[in-house]
């Protein structure tokens, strides 16, 4: 009999231990209420309790990576689109992130969801596509805001995915399509308009030296004859013709 009281008695004093004391990783903090009122908080570490007295809450101080579900929503120029993002988070203030709501990661999330879903509204779906990053670090602010006095710093948030109608996509492809060709169109005629201005450049430099003139009838001569013909023309300066065609003249 005394022995199974001893036992007994040591089962129960192992189970109040038990619910004393608590470990706290070096990531964690312990928000204490005694008897409903906020105690200073405490961790990492031992932590004793007073059994039926003190309620312990863990907070987690490591940054959470928050999916936040695919959202519909129409751009500014009525274009459907269906955006997933995902954003991260980390408590900075286990106190307010117990005390000042009741769920921060739950409330973090319905938070993202409709801030997310309100900025895809303001935008039009080219700067949707071209300026994420803007569009990121905006979702961010907007976000840490509003989750700031939960003791909730958002880090970061990042758009994953954008999908748009089939029939949309048909269309971005036809206009990215004619972009490309205009701009080939333009930088083919701005070449031209560069040959242009290098021939009439040239044309008066030969123009004010004869000698050079005929340089370049002679080389241009060598470029058209073909390898391996033996007739060489040697052409008139002009100079040497104006006679003859004033004597033909009278």
């Amino acid at each position: 009999m005394t022995t199974a009281v001893i036992v007994a008695g040591t089962a129960i004093a192992l189970a109040i231990a038990a619910s004393t004391i608590r470990i706290l990783r070096e990531y964690e903090r312990a928000v204490v209420f005694r008897l409903g009122r906020l105690r200073p908080l405490r961790g990492p570490g031992l932590v004793g309790l007073i059994p039926f007295i003190d309620r312990m809450v863990r907070v987690d101080l490591r940054t959470v990576a928050l999916t936040i579900p695919p959202q519909e929503a129409i751009t500014r120029d009525n274009v459907p689109v269906r955006v997933n993002a995902v954003a991260y988070f980390r408590v900075i203030d286990p106190v307010r992130s117990v005390v000042e709501v009741e769920n921060h990661a739950v409330a973090t999330s319905q938070i993202a969801q409709t801030t997310l879903r309100s900025v895809l509204g303001r935008e039009d779906l080219d700067t949707l596509l071209s300026e994420r990053d803007q569009l990121n670090t905006n979702l961010q602010k907007i976000i840490d805001e509003q989750t700031e006095p939960w003791g909730v710093k958002v880090g970061l948030v990042e758009i994953k995915d954008v999908e748009i109608p089939e029939a949309m996509q048909r269309a971005i492809a036809r206009q990215a399509e004619a972009e490309r060709e205009r701009r080939a169109r333009v930088i083919h005629s701005r070449g031209e308009v560069q040959a242009a201005e290098n021939t009439r450049e040239a044309a008066q430099i030969l123009s004010g030296t004869p000698g050079a003139l005929q340089l370049r009838y002679l080389q241009a001569l060598g470029e058209l004859g073909p390898e391996g013909r033996s007739t060489v023309v040697f052409p008139m300066p002009i100079d040497l013709a104006e006679p003859l065609t004033r004597l033909l003249g009278q």
